[in-house]
């Protein structure tokens, strides 16, 4: 709308007429004073004034609409006459935008007119877009917000506010620092701003998440137009310091019905978007009255709903230490001392358990290396990557991109199984890049509820010779397929790569699972597979004949599915190989619950297969002595270590008992300090081994390996043995929660942990 202010009726109509041909809106008032009525009922678009006008004139107009803070932004154009003696230098320095003389052509003045509706001319103490990412600051948005909320409850008309915020922007920041969230703004702001309507204003709030404000729209456009906005943003990726990223933006709106002022407008946008992004489905979420804070009431919970937990590391210790000790001291007082063979028996564990680590990483040191490929072409290969959207739609477009990257010499067939409660906006994404790349099959699996019904309804639809077993978050290197080959080629069944962790600098956390990843795969898997004669399948980043995984398929009963269908061919005669350079690249968890809730799961899976599989192995004819004997070492000595690590502390206590205290125990005992120094060197040990074998990404970090020792000597073994102990614990009780763990994009990734995956427990 383009108010003209001139007491000329003539002017007033020449001028009107003009801008209404033009398609503006025009208002008119014939002096200042006028003008200023006219603006507290609905503020212009521009005002076109003269300046010599009876009443209020138009240098004394122009000084009180620069005075409100939402008139310092209008475009003010002085139309004088030459005639008269007026002071345009005066006229700019007060806030004209622009001036023209009298006779004026008529299409000039338009053309003025369009160019400062097209691009505002803004004061230099309102100069408030954002330098980084170009939209609104959000002082300059508040402004603007308010000025549509008073129109609204003028007028009764509709319109909203969003917030958008990225759940990866913290650990963005983490890795890249500061001006990584500068970077993703400027690319976040393009999308957002694509397709925007006339009347949409951007801004950035001081917390780093975008205002979107939507005057004059209603609710289901509303809602469309952030949908849209949500599916371009998940569809792109950023980059961020040269590096690729993949964003999960969280939308929240709210209605100007909905709020009284601008404060809580944005407070009700923002709580609205703190709630879609806990649920992570990519979907608008309107602000409702149940999302806002609810008054407390006195509720009664069940103990054990919070304190279970903690009750059962308690038990453990109680079952593992004090009713030892009782039962040494009971035995030492009432029938016979066995302290003595039960230290015997601790400190033969402890040595066995040591040598086995030593063995397999001497072992390791020379991994055996996949024979060459066979002749001819390599057959045609599937890779299935399983996936949770509502979950895992953060990470899983940057795995689709390396794994349309990967470099093999026959047909590829990638396909994305995934489950989800409801339709996703990532969805329409998968179907463009199915559209543009037939390699790529996306895959929804009705009903699934876990990675193991993922996996078996893909297979129906699996083209390849062999298939490649991914979570939604592993990026293989380009010559997996090709390498994997080699092996299934010349006779194995299934071949288990390495998975090596790519957010490693996002936390401590992350940085000990790196590390432990490689002692996992780059020396305890192929250590343990020359030793034992069999290989396990972790979950990911394996490849199996498809054949062969279409009749064992996987169980979705079972907490480490992978683990168990791997025992289940192992027990029938299958091959299955480690190979250390068979890349992949993952996320770990970040934090120590994440960790936590993941090992857990592991560890009660494991429970879970030895109590199932180890008289089975035993007794299975396919096996030879040597891979029964490895059986009952993964199987039985696994379970039963966590136990007997801790018996050293009972005896000690009671020895101390019987000699009247710790100071009076003769500690120089040649039997336990030859104990004690080989058990301690097994750190050290293992960590050398991993520094030698490491993927070179990780190696060149070494202070991470410095830092893993430390960590591991000091109190990360005795956690991973305390969930082994709980973890039996739990399922004797039936306690068999399967907890989602969080994941991000891929540069950030914050909770992310493999949900499926299990190796790393063995």
């Amino acid at each position: 709308m383009i108010l003209v202010v001139d007491d000329d009726e003539m002017i007033v109509a020449l001028v009107s007429s003009a801008l209404q041909r033009a398609g503006y809106d025009v208002v008119s008032a014939s002096n200042g004073h006028e003008a200023l009525q006219q603006i507290e009922l609905v503020l212009p678009d521009l005002v076109v004034s003269d300046v010599n006008m009876p009443h209020t004139d138009g240098f004394e107009f122009t000084k009180r609409l620069r005075a409100d803070t939402a008139g310092k932004t209008v475009p003010l154009i002085f139309l004088t006459s030459r005639s008269e003696n007026v002071d345009v230098l005066a006229g700019l320095q007060l806030g004209a935008d622009d001036y023209m003389t009298k006779p004026f052509e008529v299409s000039e003045l338009v053309a003025r007119v369009d160019a400062k509706i097209a691009r505002r001319p803004v004061p230099a103490e309102m100069l408030t877009h954002d330098v980084r990412s170009g939209v609104l600051t959000e002082q300059r948005l508040r402004d603007t917000a308010q000025r549509e909320l008073d129109r609204a409850q003028r007028t009764g008309r509709a319109g909203f506010l969003a917030a958008l915020s990225i759940a990866e922007a913290p650990e963005l920041r983490l890795r890249f620092g500061p001006s990584a969230l500068d970077m993703l703004a400027r690319q976040l702001a393009a999308e957002v701003a694509a397709g925007a309507g006339p009347l949409e204003e951007i801004g950035r709030g001081s917390g780093g998440q975008f205002l979107i404000l939507l005057p004059e729209t209603e609710a289901l456009s509303a809602y469309e137009r952030l949908a849209a906005v949500s599916r371009a943003v998940v569809g792109r990726s950023m980059v961020v310091h040269g590096e690729r990223v993949w964003t999960s933006p969280s939308i929240g709106f709210v209605s100007f019905g909905e709020a009284g002022d601008v404060d809580d407008l944005i407070a009700k946008a923002t709580v609205a978007a703190e709630h879609a992004e806990s649920h992570l489905d990519l979907r608008p979420q309107r602000w409702t009255r149940q999302m806002a804070p609810q008054p407390r009431h006195r509720q009664v919970h069940d103990p054990l709903a919070s304190l279970r937990t903690p009750f059962q590391i308690l038990l453990t210790l109680v079952v593992g230490v004090v009713l030892p000790f009782f039962g040494y001291y009971w035995m030492g007082t009432a029938v016979v001392d066995v302290s003595n063979v039960a230290y015997l028996v601790v400190v033969a564990a402890l040595l066995v358990t040591a040598a086995s680590i030593w063995i397999e990483g001497l072992l390791a040191l020379r991994p055996v290396e996949p024979p060459p490929a066979p002749p001819g072409a390599p057959p045609p290969a599937s890779a299935i990557i399983a996936a949770y959207l509502p979950n895992e739609a953060a990470t899983v477009m940057e795995t689709i991109d390396a794994f349309l990257a990967v470099d093999y010499g026959a047909a590829t067939q990638i396909i994305l199984a995934y489950n989800t409660p409801r339709p996703l906006p990532i969805e329409s994404a998968l179907q463009d890049i199915a559209g543009r790349d037939p390699r790529f099959v996306p895959f929804k699996v009705e009903g699934s509820t876990s990675k193991a019904q993922n996996v078996n309804a893909a297979l129906t639809h699996a083209t390849g010779e062999f298939v490649g077993i991914f979570d939604a978050d592993h990026c293989p290197d380009p010559d997996s397929f090709s390498r994997a080959w080699q092996w299934l080629g010349n006779g194995y069944d299934v071949v288990q790569g390495h998975s090596v962790i790519r957010n490693g600098d996002t936390s401590w956390v992350a940085r000990t699972i790196a590390v432990e990843f490689e002692a996992i795969y780059a020396v305890s898997h192929p250590g343990r597979t020359r030793l034992h004669g069999f290989g396990i399948f972790g979950g990911s980043n394996g490849y199996w004949r498809t054949s062969l995984l279409r009749e064992t398929r996987m169980r979705g009963s079972m907490l480490t599915e992978d683990i168990d269908s791997s025992l289940r061919v192992v027990e029938n005669g299958a091959r299955i190989a480690s190979d250390p350079k068979l890349v992949s690249r993952e996320l770990a968890p970040t934090t120590v619950r994440a960790l936590w809730n993941q090992r857990m799961r592991w560890a009660q899976g494991w429970f879970q297969v030895s109590l199932r599989h180890l008289k089975p192995a035993l007794t299975a004819p396919a096996l030879t002595l040597r891979q029964k004997l490895g059986c009952v070492f993964l199987l039985g000595w696994r379970e039963v270590y966590p136990w007997i690590s801790i018996q050293m502390f009972p005896i000690i206590a009671y020895k101390a008992v019987l000699q009247g205290g710790l100071a009076n125990l003769d500690w120089l005992i040649a039997i336990f300090v030859i104990t004690t120094i080989f058990t301690l060197s097994v750190g050290p040990g293992q960590t050398l081994f991993s520094y030698l074998k490491a993927d070179p990404e990780i190696r060149r970090h070494t202070s991470w390996f410095w830092s893993y020792l430390a960590v591991s000597s000091l109190a990360y073994t005795e956690f991973k043995n305390i969930i082994a102990r709980v973890a039996q614990l739990k399922e004797v009780m039936r306690e068999r929660a399967w907890k989602v763990t969080p994941r991000t994009g891929g540069a950030g990734a914050s909770e992310a942990s493999g949900a499926s995956r299990s190796a790393g427990a063995a």
